[in-house]
């Protein structure tokens, strides 16, 4: 295993995450969801479970709750009951998040109109009627309020592969920056934008160079000050995830570094390999595993540092879905 990834494994990852996904039977109708890559990713993570209704008091099994945009607000509201939990629940909400320790990502239920994150149903009455629209539920939405900068999803768009594979990297990536930020030093941070320059070449390479300068500090900095600008493009840089054409554009880079050494037969193989992985008949780690067992093959010991190879911890990486 390489180095890189050593350190990856030093710190774990902090998840708040909705307690029914597989820590407690707390849904409103007393289900509890075992979600697959809730329990895969378990060794290399710590778990903050929380159900934020209980937590305003709601007892498992309840009556439903609905979301209800009244003009001037979005509206908690329990029909069976007339009760509004607005108030509670963006109180504890607030209370609870601004509690936090430190925190490096968020895995929330979806549809939940306490920890949904864009698909919860919002009415435009109290009582029946059409929805008016889909949005955040309150938790969650104090969630993107105060914690924007963090991978936040919900447990079914994780079923994704490509989006799965996005926010495992943020996570693990912005976890390994927090050490950095930890143990501020200049070389610290020198090694981290090292070991990382073609993940982030493969997310956009203007921003790649742009983090590059605020490294070479060239107006001579603090380290505090280099490394929270740096923290600013390195947040705006994992956005988004990986396009392809930038993907292709890295792995082209890598095979340059022992291309002279393949035969004709090989560079053929391998540049296939890259077309099929942009039709998107092939998965990213496919190209990606090869050209990493042509780095061992020619001990291309800068290359095996990189994160790219493996972004998160390799049992954690997998085919398509």
């Amino acid at each position: 295993m390489s180095k890189c990834l050593l350190e990856v494994a030093e710190i774990k990852p902090i998840i708040v995450i909705s307690k029914c996904l597989g820590f407690s039977p707390c849904r409103y109708d007393g289900q509890m969801f075992k979600v697959p890559l809730v329990e895969k990713i378990k060794p290399y993570v710590e778990y903050i479970p929380v159900c934020p209704e209980e937590e305003i008091g709601l007892g498992t099994p309840r009556n439903t709750l609905r979301l209800v945009d009244t003009g001037d607000i979005i509206s908690l509201f329990q029909p069976a009951t007339g009760k509004d939990y607005t108030e509670a629940m963006n109180s504890f909400s607030i209370k609870f998040l601004q509690s936090l320790p430190i925190i490096d990502g968020f895995i929330l239920k979806n549809r939940s109109p306490s920890c949904g994150i864009k698909d919860v149903k919002i009415y435009n009455n109290y009582e029946s009627g059409p929805v008016l629209r889909k949005g955040a539920g309150l938790f969650s939405n104090k969630v993107q309020e105060l914690f924007c900068h963090k991978p936040i999803e919900d447990e079914g768009r994780l079923t994704n592969f490509a989006i799965r594979e996005h926010y495992l990297t943020q996570l693990f990536t912005l976890t390994s920056f927090r050490k950095i930020k930890e143990q501020p030093t200049m070389k610290s941070l020198v090694k981290f934008h090292s070991d990382n320059k073609y993940l982030f070449m493969a997310y956009d390479q203007a921003t790649l160079k742009l983090m590059g300068n605020i490294v070479a500090n060239h107006d001579k900095l603090p380290v505090e000050t280099v490394i929270a600008k740096y923290q600013s493009q390195l947040v705006i840089l994992l956005k988004t995830p990986l396009k392809y054409t930038a993907t292709i554009n890295v792995l082209m880079h890598i095979m340059g570094y022992f291309s002279k050494y393949l035969s004709v037969q090989e560079k053929k193989f391998l540049l296939n390999m890259f077309e099929r992985y942009r039709s998107g008949t092939l998965p990213l780690s496919v190209p990606r595993l090869l050209l990493k067992s042509h780095a061992i093959r020619f001990e291309e010991k800068y290359l095996l540092n990189q994160t790219f190879f493996a972004p998160y911890p390799e049992d954690l990486m997998e085919e398509r879905s």
